[in-house]
């Protein structure tokens, strides 16, 4: 009951918001961990059409499959199965019907690929009887935002009815875009403070690396990374590089001060999500929110609207690193290896740091707006995109020999960076091969990416 409380206590003021945030500090490297999210298309292999909520064949059966033959945790909302949990893991929709394994934190990434290979396996199981499979693509190649199901959680309706307000992209981002992102942690406010200035920094080099959506409504789209394109036009109140976290005095205190100004979504009161769209949270600790006039905020109100802020990398109670497009499984293991190679070692948090210090705010801003279209030909200060990820990648690969943590057969965690080594050797991103296809054996006709790139 204690837990429930603090919840729902009433929050006192702007020390609360900031102590939220440092809970997330931990001196301890041994206690570091490392959590994974992929996204994912669900489609019917028979007419390659998007699976709706609803029906037989339905996202909601798929969900109640997979809870009743492995044993996940039921979560629903207005009486609909909307999510899963099982052992520190949950299973979760976005806005259209995308199928998210948010992974458990764990110890190293033989763990995390172990993790991915067994809801993969799951999924096989209970959607292939459904005739549901899935695309491992960064934005949905064939079907318009019109044909794109609506999944039926409240927070999304606040969400898609709010997006036509701020910016020309947030629907597309909510309903036609994947990503594989990674969360890890820090050891102190001066090292959350240099992680989140490398990753934000570094986060276009991995848009780069694994740059993987390339097609929408059946043709070329003309980027690479579509769904990272996406993102330079999604609410700008809430998205981009944060070029204060780069200026003196970053810390807990001054993200939580940024927080409190992005506009908020909404409020969940009694199993429904109230919508405060445009209102202000600092306006919400005074008591004087429209929606809720002489409430204050709880606990969990403040991590709700912190699951709002969508920048580049995030700050929580650890920080998620939110650049890349979706793709193979090989992949979802490489992002969390080239994530934790940088930051689980200090030295390699050093090399990375002494790569990107002297860039400046217009020169990331530069590089981000650059990648979707050039990807690892993106110029950065007189070199390229790739010749950065090829250093990021030696640093990465020298953070992870340091960890020396080994699977069974005594390899080390190295080897899941080869797949992006070979892409920054080459220059060549995963779309840029899936254009060729294109253009070549596919006969410019996009339905064979959905075998292609299924799971």
């Amino acid at each position: 009951m204690a837990a429930v409380k603090e919840q729902s206590a009433p929050l006192t003021g702007f020390a609360d918001l900031v102590a939220h945030l440092e809970k997330g500090v931990k001196p301890d490297h041994t206690t570091w961990r490392i959590g994974t999210e992929h996204e994912k298309f669900a489609f019917y292999r028979d007419s390659l059409a998007p699976v709706p909520y609803e029906g037989e064949r339905g996202i909601g059966a798929l969900l109640e499959g997979l809870a009743q033959n492995y044993g996940w945790a039921r979560v629903e909302e207005g009486g609909k199965l909307i999510a899963l949990s099982q052992a520190g893991a949950s299973i979760t929709l976005e806005p259209g019907g995308q199928f998210e394994l948010s992974g458990a934190p764990l110890e190293h990434l033989h763990q995390t690929c172990a993790e991915t290979g067994a809801h993969l396996s799951q999924l096989r199981d209970v959607a292939g009887k459904l005739g549901i499979a899935f695309l491992g693509l960064g934005v949905s190649p064939l079907w318009s935002l019109e044909d794109t199901p609506i999944m039926p959680k409240g927070r999304y309706k606040i969400m898609r009815d709010y997006m036509q307000k701020v910016g020309r992209l947030g629907r597309q981002m909510m309903f036609r875009s994947c990503t594989v992102q990674t969360n890890l942690d820090f050891g102190s406010e001066a090292d959350m403070v240099k992680k989140f200035r490398v990753g934000l920094a570094l986060q276009p080099i991995a848009t780069a690396l694994f740059a993987n959506s390339p097609f929408m409504e059946g043709r070329l789209n003309g980027f690479l990374s579509y769904r990272g394109h996406i993102w330079t036009d999604t609410d700008p109140d809430r998205t981009g590089m944060l070029p204060w976290v780069f200026e003196p005095g970053m810390g807990f205190e001054r993200y939580a001060d940024y927080a409190l100004d992005v506009p908020m979504y909404f409020v969940y009161r009694d199993g429904k999500y109230l919508d405060c769209s445009g209102q202000s949270f600092r306006a919400f600790m005074e008591g004087k929110l429209p929606a809720l006039p002489g409430e204050l905020p709880t606990k969990k109100d403040w991590e709700d609207h912190l699951t709002t802020i969508f920048p580049e990398v995030r700050l929580k109670t650890y920080l998620e690193m939110r650049g890349a497009d979706a793709g193979p499984w090989s992949r979802l293991c490489a992002l969390p290896a080239f994530w934790a190679g940088i930051y689980y070692c200090d030295a390699a948090l050093e090399a990375a740091w002494s790569l990107v210090k002297n860039w400046t705010a217009e020169d990331r801003e530069a590089l981000r707006r650059a990648v979707p279209a050039l990807g690892l030909n993106a110029p950065i200060r007189g070199t390229s995109a790739r010749e950065i990820a090829q250093a990021a990648l030696a640093i990465a690969r020298q953070g992870l020999k340091s960890r020396a943590r080994a699977d069974k057969a005594g390899q080390d965690e190295t080897h899941f960076l080869s797949e992006l080594d070979d892409i920054a050797a080459s220059g060549v991103t995963p779309a840029a091969r899936l254009i060729e296809r294109y253009n070549t054996e596919w006969k410019r006709d996009v339905r064979p990416v959905f075998e292609a790139c299924a799971y």
